[in-house]
């Protein structure tokens, strides 16, 4: 199932109940879809967002509004039925905002091209948290509701942990070569992975991050609260293609998006980390152009993908998996041709700068309304 978009989507999301998706695109528009396996995507709403371009759409409230972040530097919130503008936040960010996600039934987080990540209280109508850790722009965030804490990746090539509870820097890793772009939580809170701009995946235990080089175990007595000091592994077969996109199907299942428009499942193994003899082959081609995101459906019986080619694409997720299933098949019965496969690669090179999506926006100034969310 394909929608012509007629311009670059910048991020997609679907309602948490409902057969909807919504994408954000190049020229401020917000666009609202109804979907169904056996009939054509129906467009519900068009509506000019922002007057720059819209790279953040998150549903919220339930699913009966959409906030948006744009890098004028504010974020709208539009109500689902009637497309009417429920709330406008100017000054949401001092730099163009790049990330929305959800945390809770009533908080988000944003991010921005300036390293700021902020959490918004819709109860409370006002920021609550403010984060200023990183140096470059934010890249993605992900959150761990069982300890409250974000975790934001950055183009100045670092992970940080962000508790909202106690609205401080829990932690940050020391400066890796690959530029992080993307990263999930796994094996039930115990592996972060990351996507980055070489292809390599990066694999760390929880509460282990700032060494790049060193493969260790845990100590039987660490906990979260120790420094972050240890990376897992590093595997390269993704190389040379960026991983813009990253997705868990579960906890031993993640879904990578390329910068070459293919999309591949990925298996995650407690002891070794993410299995080299289990890549399968890709499930899905998007396009030539790069995953910019991947989302899945309330009921995760869709993949939805957008890409630089202006097109919104719908995949069955059983007919996906039913195909990953039968590569995995073949490539078990074949025989290892290579003994050396499984082994690690570390890759020295140091990355060129993925950058921001838009390099003419503006920064806009001011300090965060405290009525944003007041009519939600």
């Amino acid at each position: 199932m394909e929608i012509n978009l007629k311009a670059i989507p910048f991020d997609i999301d679907f309602h948490p109940s409902d057969s909807l998706v919504a994408t954000g695109l190049i020229n401020g528009y917000l666009l609202l879809y109804r979907y169904a396996a056996d009939a054509e995507p129906q467009r519900l709403l068009k509506i000019r967002a922002h007057k720059k371009s819209c790279r953040a759409a998150r549903f919220i409230s339930n699913g009966r509004a959409i906030v948006t972040g744009s890098p004028d530097c504010s974020i709208l919130a539009t109500d689902v039925e009637t497309g009417a503008k429920v709330a406008h936040l100017e000054n949401a960010h001092s730099a163009p905002i790049n990330r929305i996600i959800n945390l809770t039934e009533a908080t988000i987080a944003s991010g921005d091209d300036a390293g700021c990540v902020k959490v918004w209280d819709t109860r409370q109508q006002s920021c609550c948290n403010t984060f200023q850790v990183h140096e470059e722009y934010i890249s993605d965030i992900t959150f761990a509701p069982d300890s409250m804490k974000l975790l934001a990746t950055s183009g100045d090539g670092t992970l940080s942990v962000l508790s909202v509870r106690n609205n401080k820097v829990h932690a940050q890793s020391e400066f890796c070569e690959d530029e992080p772009l993307s990263v999930v939580i796994m094996k039930n809170g115990r592996k972060v992975i990351c996507g980055t701009q070489t292809g390599t995946l990066l694999l760390y235990s929880w509460g282990f991050f700032s060494d790049c080089s060193s493969l260790c175990s845990l100590p039987e007595e660490s906990s979260f609260d120790s420094l972050l000091h240890v990376l897992s592994d590093r595997f390269v077969d993704l190389r040379p293609n960026p991983v813009d996109a990253l997705l868990k199907l579960d906890e031993d299942r993640v879904v990578t998006g390329s910068s070459n428009g293919l999309i591949s499942l990925r298996f995650c193994d407690s002891l070794v980390g993410i299995l080299p003899n289990k890549v399968i082959q890709p499930i899905a081609e998007h396009s030539d152009y790069p995953v910019e995101r991947l989302a899945f459906s309330h009921d995760k019986k869709f993949l939805g993908s957008i890409s630089h080619d202006q097109t919104l694409k719908l995949w069955d997720m059983d007919e996906l998996l039913q195909g990953s299933s039968s590569v995995m098949r073949r490539n078990d019965a074949a025989p290892d041709s290579d003994s050396d496969s499984d082994g690690m690669d570390v890759d020295s090179r140091a990355p060129a700068s993925r950058g921001t999506k838009t390099k003419n926006v503006g920064n806009g100034k001011g300090q965060a309304s405290s009525s944003f969310f007041a009519e939600l």
